[in-house]
């Protein structure tokens, strides 16, 4: 599906229970895969993430309702083509930009389950992610961005200054939801910074920092709904 992209100033997205019918009926052929990838990556570990369903895009509002599962059934599902089309992975980016219009996106390491693949800091949510309101459970995208961000970057929300709103890029299996982040530094010394903090993490998951100034800089490497929103950005 050609990624279209819907600008957005506020979410509802609610967490409820909900039984994958894919997780269940494919149990042993999710379990025997996730045997195999853990073979290859050590580190995969089957903890529980949130998956979206029923997206739905009015006006200037984006909805959906979001349900725990676990992670093997979840790579599964990416790895055999997203062969259950009313689910998706919906989650959040942090668009770093320095103060001189370059984009810093990293490089995830050899030991993910995304290796070589270049774009902002991001995560599938998971329960960390869920806060209650008077209405229930709730997925805190921006907290979850926030999270990502210090993980992989070790930039703080002290030190960006987010849009108000969300470019949500959706492609049917996924939706990104992207907000752009203001570091208030040039593209070499915010590249040169996040480069430090990751010297000093004993397995950090981002291999190495790209500067996105312009189409010429898009790789092959980057996920298509990376490189619809940056190509907007910049007027492609």
């Amino acid at each position: 599906m050609t990624p279209i992209i819907h600008r957005v100033a506020t979410l509802d997205l609610r967490v409820e229970p909900w039984p994958w019918p894919f997780a269940t009926t494919r149990r042993a052929e999710i379990d025997v895969h996730f045997e195999a990838k853990k073979q290859k990556l050590p580190g995969l570990w089957n903890g529980r993430v949130l998956l979206g369903r029923n997206p739905r895009f009015a006006d200037s509002h984006f909805a959906a309702e979001y349900f725990e599962t676990d992670f093997a059934s979840f790579l599964a599902w990416r790895d055999w083509g997203f062969p259950d089309p009313d689910v998706f992975n919906g989650f959040g980016m942090g668009a770093l930009l320095s103060n001189d219009g370059a984009f810093a996106l990293g490089e995830m390491g050899g030991h993910t389950a995304n290796a070589g693949r270049i774009y902002f800091p991001a995560g599938t949510p998971d329960l960390d992610d869920v806060r209650t309101d008077a209405r229930g459970k709730i997925l805190d995208i921006e907290g979850s961005v926030a999270r990502e961000v210090d993980e992989e970057t070790g930039l703080a929300p002290s030190d960006y200054r987010a849009d108000p709103h969300w470019d949500c890029i959706f492609t049917g299996p996924s939706a990104a939801l992207m907000r752009i982040l203001h570091v208030d530094l040039p593209g070499e010394a915010l590249r040169a910074r996040i480069e430090a903090n990751l010297a000093q993490q004993q397995e950090p998951e981002l291999a190495a920092i790209h500067l996105v100034r312009g189409k010429g800089d898009i790789s092959a490497a980057m996920p298509n709904f990376v490189t619809a929103f940056i190509e907007q950005y910049f007027g492609v």
